[in-house]
């Protein structure tokens, strides 16, 4: 197929080295992240029984998860919890060396290189329990899965510490899976079920510049859904027995039909989100205006149909992922932390290819809500799920049976810096506004942007630049999709913003010198958010958004449970509360309260029911479930 990559901007990002935040709102999240979240999560690998599995020499010991009826453990996962354990660790040792955590990851690689058999095979279940079983049922048991997980963890830790054992352990794992699988004679042409090996082997390209391991990505993301018959099929006729964990569907696996073909999201929605972004790194790596037309298809097809308003996604608990479009129910809402963190990955990558707003739109929208709401403030107890409606009976836990989750939040907030700006020669683009100092090259020209901010909180940013000599270039500023008015000026001149912006971002062409000054300023009022009509079970509700923040409002701060609550048409006020929950933005929202009173024990009855005028109290989506249980909910009965 043609290369064109002269259709495509492919802007990178900054390290995440190169970003330190200031006092702040993200500031606050990395400190917990880095000092609580990381070092408990080895804990609980501990304390679960995980970091027993690495043990190869020694008789395996009772499962701690037991095969369940399609024939498999989530044990055999464990290897990829080691993987995002070690790449969230390393990311935080990149900027905060600590000796206890590089010494417990040097632990665990000691363990995974010597497990690692001569062939370069790495996968702890199958060394220890069921050699003559691998690579015999891709469709169920994540061999690659675990192996891209733990590839990803190696090339953190190599440009972490440039320490290359765990690196050449992962390399020839690799090249004992290029031995394996691919279109030549003798080999299987056959990809894992669960995507995640896609992306790790662009990203041991990147690390390497190994040319291999990319034709390798590109192999196993061409591949899917090629074959006829299907190559899950003739997997299982070689390979009889077991319950297919597939639920009867190519769709569960996105291997329903070529890739290119694609249009719809279904299916397992972590599953998705990792192949969307490795058919957005091979789109930017090889020009490949196919993948970009597919993956603009795609992403279409999830915002306008499938997405909930927190940025979560995946409906069912069945299939943890896609129904159809507008199933978007709110208490049975699977939504897995997982599949949050992943849009951040899938939408990142499509603003490095393409600068539209719409992208980083979403990449903040599922980082502040729908990810961010998977671990507790305090940064030990997590959420699998995200509901948006609860009567009490969620809970946080400090571990979950499948912990895919922990760890997968905990290497995003690690890695965040990376996220907030990208640049090439001639172009510098910011995408998150947080309280930070960017350092970074243009043309070969040293160039620091400091941001001073209160945001989310607050839509005033102020950027200061410095440089040792004048910096042709131009900076792209995204303007929020939900920002309804916006200004900027320059060393105090205003600029057009309208004139300037393409796509969400004003781009402001200048020689940047040190002293300079942009100033931003995005009015956020609280806005009143209401669903598409086929989403029915938010008929004649409304979602509390302001700025980049959801809201939901709980039991804790009101009269009566939020299920009684009604919302007048009155404006909503802001207000800022150090001591509440860490410190968040709340709203006061004028309403009625439903009374139960007068019911007594009757059921249903003809009169309406009585209200009384009171104010309700709304917090940030985030910051639910941080207190005392209670009812939560985020869609409230419109009262206008």
């Amino acid at each position: 197929m043609p290369a064109d990559k002269s259709a495509f901007r492919r802007l990178k990002p900054v390290p995440h080295t190169s970003v330190v935040f200031g006092d702040g709102f993200w500031a606050e999240r990395t400190r917990i992240n880095r000092e609580v979240t990381i070092p408990t999560q080895f804990q609980r690998l501990e304390e679960e029984g995980f970091i027993e599995v690495l043990d190869v020499d020694q008789p395996p010991k009772p499962l701690v998860r037991p095969i369940n009826e399609y024939g498999l453990s989530m044990q055999m996962f464990f290897d990829s919890d080691f993987g995002k354990w070690i790449e969230a660790a390393s990311y935080s040792l990149a900027t905060h060396p600590d000796a206890a955590i590089e010494a417990k990851i040097d632990f665990l690689v000691e363990k995974l290189d010597h497990a690692q058999l001569a062939d370069g095979y790495l996968n702890t279940w199958f060394i220890r329990r069921d050699l003559d079983k691998r690579w015999t049922n891709l469709r169920d048991w994540h061999e690659m899965y675990s192996m891209g997980h733990l590839v990803e963890g190696a090339v953190a830790y190599f440009q972490a510490t440039g320490k290359r054992r765990f690196l050449d352990v992962m390399i020839r794992c690799v090249d004992h899976i290029a031995s394996r699988f691919g279109r030549e004679p003798g080999k299987l042409r056959g990809y894992d079920a669960h995507e995640e090996i896609e992306l790790a082997l662009v990203k041991l390209f990147r690390a390497t510049g190994e040319r291999r391991f990319l034709d390798l990505a590109r192999y196993f993301v061409d591949e899917r859904g090629t074959q006829d018959p299907h190559f899950f099929d003739e997997e299982a006729k070689a390979h009889p027995g077991g319950k297919p964990f597939n639920f009867g569907t190519y769709e569960y696996s996105q291997s329903h039909k070529p890739v290119r073909e694609q249009d719809e999201v279904v299916g397992h929605a972590v599953r998705a989100m990792y192949l969307y972004s490795a058919m957005a790194d091979l789109a930017a790596e090889n020009g490949d205006a196919a993948l970009k037309a597919a993956l603009d298809k795609l992403w279409k097809h999830l915002t306008s149909r499938q997405l909930y308003v927190t940025g979560g996604m995946g409906p069912a608990v069945e299939n943890e992922g896609f129904t159809r479009s507008f199933d978007l129910p709110n208490e049975t809402a699977y939504a897995e932390t997982c599949a949050a963190v992943s849009l951040v990955f899938w939408a990142h990558r499509m603003a490095e290819i393409d600068l539209d707003g719409r992208y980083a739109d979403h990449m903040e929208l599922a980082l502040h809500n729908g990810a961010l709401s998977g671990v507790s403030l305090a940064g030990d107890r997590y959420f699998y799920e995200n509901p948006l409606e609860s009567h009490g009976q969620h809970r946080r836990w400090l571990w979950h049976y499948c912990p895919c989750c922990p760890t997968n939040l905990a290497r995003l907030v690690a890695s965040l810096g990376g996220y907030v700006a990208s640049h090439d020669d001639a172009n510098v683009a910011i995408h998150l506004y947080a309280a930070s100092t960017i350092d970074l090259e243009v043309a070969g020209r040293a160039l620091r942007l400091t941001q001073q901010t209160a945001y989310p909180w607050d839509g005033d940013i102020r950027i200061q630049v410095e440089a040792a000599e004048p910096v042709p270039a131009t900076l792209w500023l995204r303007i929020p999709g939900w920002c309804r008015g916006a200004t900027i000026t320059v060393n105090g001149a205003p600029v057009d913003v309208a004139r300037l912006t393409r796509k969400g971002y004003c781009g402001i062409e200048r020689d940047w010198a040190a002293g300079d000054e942009i100033r931003l300023a995005f009015a956020m009022p609280v806005e009143r958010l209401r669903a598409h009509p086929d989403v029915g079970m938010d008929a004649d509700r409304v979602a509390l958004r302001r700025g980049p923040v959801i809201y939901c409002v709980e039991e804790a701060d009101n009269a009566a449970p939020p299920q009684r609550l009604r919302l007048l048409p009155e404006a909503a006020t802001a207000q800022f509360e150090p001591e509440l929950l860490g410190g968040v933005v709340t709203l006061a929202v004028p309403g009625t309260i439903d009374q139960t009173a007068d019911w007594s024990e009757t059921l249903y009855r003809p009169e309406p029911t009585a209200t009384v005028a009171g104010t309700i109290t709304a917090i940030p989506y985030f910051a639910w479930a941080n207190r005392e249980p209670g009812a939560m909910l985020v869609w409230l009965r419109d009262g206008r």
